[in-house]
């Protein structure tokens, strides 16, 4: 997909959580049209690469630097092909993008995102619950625990802690015992508690629990990885009916009944 000056173009593009079949449209679309493909291979579901055409190099990046990575997108480009560089989940969350972009920009190398459905949609749908509920929390905080990045002051579990809405980890089922402590400072004890562990792939896995009996419960069931770790009253809530579908209540599509 060369322009009038003989360039191309990389895409990034969300794969989604697994499930080859949650990738976008646009996103499958892109790989059966690629020229190049640069995937992370730790954590994208290879199964994505059947759609690419016979011959199209496909390289696994889990291994590689950000400089090299981003030496085989510019080649590519430069070369006038369609780069597709492929994230798990959506590359907007914790996707290592914004590093990538910023080198593409400095060598004036053009891209596009296709966003991706991330991780945490994914396993809101296993567990079979809506994040924000009717009557309870209408909050969804994103976050992770600290470890070996860094994490601002104001943004540690203690002090989102006290907002008590629902909290999603990425990346910190490794360092349960932090969080547990960490959201202590703000949740009771018997707050909900689930693990999923490689939402949308065929061993998926759900651990319920609470505060206190998820690390207990985790530790047996032998989960250190690619797991997400949600907290919160939604878990167990049923809530209030919404308003949008209420008989009694108007709006622009619906008079009251």
């Amino acid at each position: 997909m060369a322009d009038s000056s003989g360039k191309g173009i990389v895409y990034f593009v969300g794969a989604g959580p697994g499930d080859p079949e949650l990738i976008t449209v646009k996103g499958q679309r892109l790989l059966q049209r690629a020229d190049l493909v640069l995937y992370a291979g730790s954590l994208v579901n290879p199964a994505l690469l059947q759609v690419v055409r016979k011959g199209v190099p496909c390289i696994d990046t889990a291994g590689l630097t950000l400089e090299e990575i981003v030496e085989f997108i510019k080649d590519g480009v430069n070369a006038g092909k369609l780069v597709v560089r492929l994230h798990s989940g959506d590359p907007a969350l914790y996707g290592a993008l914004q590093e990538q972009l910023d080198l593409l920009e400095e060598a004036g190398v053009p891209y596009e995102i296709v966003p991706g459905v991330s991780s945490f949609l994914a396993a809101a749908a296993l567990l079979g619950r809506e994040l924000t509920v009717p009557g309870g929390t209408q909050t969804v905080i994103l976050t992770r625990q600290e470890g070996r990045t860094p994490v601002p002051a104001a943004e540690s579990l203690p002090e989102l802690a006290h907002h008590r809405a629902t909290i999603c980890l990425f990346l910190s089922v490794h360092l349960l015992s932090e969080v547990v402590r960490g959201l202590k400072a703000g949740y009771p004890q018997e707050t909900p508690v689930a693990i999923v562990e490689r939402a949308s792939w065929p061993d998926a896995r759900v651990i319920l629990g609470t505060l206190g009996n998820i690390e207990q419960r985790a530790k047996a069931a032998g989960i250190r990885r690619t797991a997400l770790i949600f907290v919160g009253d939604f878990l167990a809530v049923k809530g209030r009916r919404s308003l949008l579908y209420d008989p009694g209540f108007s709006h622009g599509f619906r008079g009251a009944k």
